[in-house]
C-alpha cells in the first residue's frame, strides 16, 4: 500500500477518518476526501471510531461475563484467574485512591470500564497499519464499488479526539454530578467562588467573588481537556511513528529489515505506553470523583 503513493498521501490516509455525514448539496453519505470530511461539520459521524468503539467495549463485557459465568470456588485458571486479577487490581487501586467516608458503588466499576475499554483501544495499534485498513479497502471496492483511494479506515479509537474528548467529557458531567449531590448547589457554587483568595471582610471576600470563579472554572474545565488530550496525543503520537515505521518497507530489502527491527522493538515499548495510558486515565477518573466528593 505504501508503494502505490507518495508518502505524505500514504501518511494522510492512514490518518484519515472514514467519514459519514451531510455533503453541501444536502445528500447523506461517505466523505471522498479530507476536504469533504471537514465541509461536512460537526454533525460528521467517524464511522470507524464508532465501529471499533462499540466491538472492543462488547469485546469486554462478553470476556468478563463469559469468565463470571464459568467462575468455580477452585483455583482460578485461564481467563476467570486473568479476570480475577484485574478485578483485584482495579479494586486495590480504587481502595488507595477513592478514600471518600462513604462507600460508592459506582467507583470501582467505572474505574474496570475506563482501563479495560481504553487498553483495548490503545492495543489496536500494535496491529501492523497495513493489516485492516487493506482488508477494508478490498471490502469496500469489490462489495460497495468503492474508489480504493477513498476508502479510510483508521481502526485505533484513543488517536480519535472525539472518542477521547467524549470519555473525558462523561468523566466531566460525573464530576459535576456528585460535586451538587455530595455539596448541594450552594456548597459547589461556594466552592468556585470562595477559593483560593478569601477574607474575614464579606465586602473584600465579595470583591474576589469573580477572580476566585475565574481561576476555579478554568481548573474546572482543565481537568477533561487534560485527560482527553494526554490520551490523544499520546497514542496519535506512537501511531504516527508506526506509521512512519511501515515506509521503510518500501525503500529496499535493507531498509525494510531495519525497519522490521525498529517496529518490533517500537512495538515491545509500545505494550508499556498503551498500559501506562490507559491507567493514567482511570487513575486521575478516580481522583477527580474523590475530590467531587470532598464536603470540606
Amino acid at each position: 500500500m505504501a508503494t502505490e503513493q507518495t508518502a505524505g498521501q500514504y501518511i494522510k490516509h492512514h490518518l484519515q477518518n472514514l467519514t459519514y455525514g451531510r455533503h453541501p448539496d444536502g445528500s447523506w453519505g461517505l466523505a471522498h476526501s479530507a476536504e469533504e470530511a471537514k465541509e461536512m461539520g460537526f454533525w460528521a459521524i467517524h464511522v470507524d471510531t464508532m465501529f471499533w468503539s462499540i466491538v472492543l467495549g462488547g469485546m469486554f463485557l462478553w470476556l468478563f461475563w463469559r469468565a463470571a459465568r464459568r467462575a468455580s470456588a477452585d483455583v482460578p485458571v485461564g481467563a476467570q484467574n486473568f479476570v480475577e486479577w484485574i478485578v483485584e487490581f482495579i479494586e486495590s487501586t480504587v481502595r488507595g485512591s477513592f478514600t471518600y467516608k462513604k462507600k460508592n458503588e459506582l467507583i470501582a466499576p467505572l474505574a474496570l470500564t475506563v482501563f479495560i475499554w481504553i487498553f483495548l483501544m490503545n492495543f489496536m495499534d500494535l496491529i501492523p497499519v497495513d493489516w485492516l485498513p487493506q482488508v477494508a479497502t478490498l471490502i469496500g471496492s469489490n462489495v460497495f464499488g468503492m474508489d480504493p483511494h477513498h476508502v479510510y479506515f483508521k481502526v485505533v479509537p484513543s488517536t480519535d479526539p472525539n472518542a477521547t474528548f467524549a470519555m473525558a467529557f462523561s468523566v466531566f458531567f460525573l464530576i459535576i454530578y456528585y460535586s451538587i449531590k455530595i455539596k448541594g448547589i450552594g456548597g459547589f457554587a461556594g466552592e468556585l467562588t470562595l477559593h483560593p483568595f478569601n477574607s474575614k471582610n464579606k465586602l473584600v471576600q465579595m470583591l474576589f467573588i469573580l477572580p476566585n470563579f475565574f481561576l476555579e472554572s478554568i481548573a474546572l474545565i482543565a481537568k477533561p481537556i487534560s485527560l482527553a488530550l494526554r490520551l490523544f496525543g499520546n497514542m496519535y503520537a506512537g501511531e504516527m511513528i508506526f506509521i512512519l515505521i511501515a515506509l521503510m518497507y518500501g525503500g529496499g530489502w535493507a531498509m525494510g529489515i531495519f525497519g522490521g527491527f525498529l517496529q518490533l522493538g517500537w512495538a515491545i515499548f509500545h505494550v508499556l505506553i498503551i498500559t501506562l495510558q490507559a491507567f493514567i486515565f482511570m487513575t486521575l477518573t478516580i481522583m477527580y470523583l474523590e475530590m467531587a466528593h470532598q464536603d470540606h
